[in-house]
């Protein structure tokens, strides 16, 4: 087993708490004393702080929590395969057990990126832990084997080619290093950010600070190799609780007119554009994001409550 040696604080006002899960340490943080409980799961490459101006926030009407998955942030890495799968199941199932286990109760979900999809997997393999999910611009997973057909031909046969490079261990280290740079990281965020001032130092520090975790890329290399598991289109069909999306317009990753078509299900009860927002707007726009996402989950869970009085009146 490979544990987290990272020391920056994720969040300077807020008590980073340790979890265990099946032997590892998994990282999370919490806000709030009352009202529903919310899960906060973070995108690739990220962690918890990446929902450090929305963990207060909701915090102040919910139960609200941010969790590392396992492989990121202050979560242990453990070795792809030998010790652990890098897949949404088993991501899914350590959201399921964090309800169960540290909240004791049904949680809102709330993802970004391919949080959205371990948000949506947790509760579609899990049902009696979700009572809704909230999507920030969902992966649309572009790069799955199902989906190369519709790419470009220089997209749909260079993927699978780096992703046999990367797969020679030290041209998968060389690439990482060659990525798990200030400057570097910046720049990809300065593309995913519609807004460049919110591309602080801040930000760039704590999305750094893992990368020079014991086991960082091993996972990284086994994550951009998965090009398997559920689509969202796949698991939107099963969920057994209602969803929204919030979808910046700007996003250069997830197309907001793929995304759109996601709201078409059933299950969706809105889809919200979020005008001149990035890839991550709950960081980039969290006075945007937080009254949405407050709104939607105050007034589920008053409906929840209503129906469970009615189902048990006192006598």
């Amino acid at each position: 087993m490979t544990l987290s040696s990272s020391t920056t604080p994720i969040n300077p006002n807020t008590q980073t708490k340790t979890w265990t899960w099946r032997s590892f340490p998994i990282a999370y943080q919490s806000k709030g004393n009352t009202g529903p409980a919310v899960v906060l799961i973070h995108g690739f490459g990220a962690s918890l702080g990446h929902w450090r101006k929305n963990l207060p926030v909701l915090g102040e009407h919910c139960r609200c929590y941010a969790i590392d998955l396992i492989g990121f942030g202050a979560s242990a890495k453990p070795t792809p395969k030998l010790e652990i799968e890098y897949t949404f199941e088993t991501w899914g199932q350590q959201v399921a057990d964090f309800c169960r286990e540290v909240i004791g109760e049904p949680a809102f979900l709330v993802g970004n990126s391919i949080g959205c999809i371990v948000a949506m997997q947790a509760a579609v393999d899990h049902p009696d832990i979700a009572l809704g999910v909230a999507m920030l611009n969902c992966s649309l997973r572009l790069l799955h084997d199902r989906k190369r057909a519709e790419l470009p031909w220089y997209r749909s046969m260079g993927a699978p080619m780096v992703q046999g490079l990367l797969s020679i261990k030290w041209i998968g280290q060389l690439f990482f290093g060659q990525l798990a740079k200030p400057k570097v990281v910046r720049n990809i965020l300065l593309q995913a950010y519609k807004n460049p001032e919110a591309v602080s130092d801040e930000l760039v520090d704590l999305l750094m600070a893992p990368a020079a975790d014991i086991g960082a890329v091993d996972v990284f290399v086994a994550f951009t190799r998965y090009s398997q598991g559920p689509l969202p289109e796949d698991l939107l069909p099963l969920l057994p609780c209602p969803a929204i999306f919030l979808w910046g317009t700007e996003d250069p990753w997830e197309p907001i007119n793929l995304g759109q078509e996601l709201a078409e299900y059933p299950q969706v009860e809105k889809f919200i554009p979020l005008e001149g927002v990035g890839h991550c707007p709950q960081d980039e726009a969290p006075e945007l994001v937080n009254p949405i996402l407050q709104d939607w989950i105050t007034t589920k869970a008053e409906v929840y409550q209503d129906e469970s009085e009615s189902m048990n009146p006192q006598t």
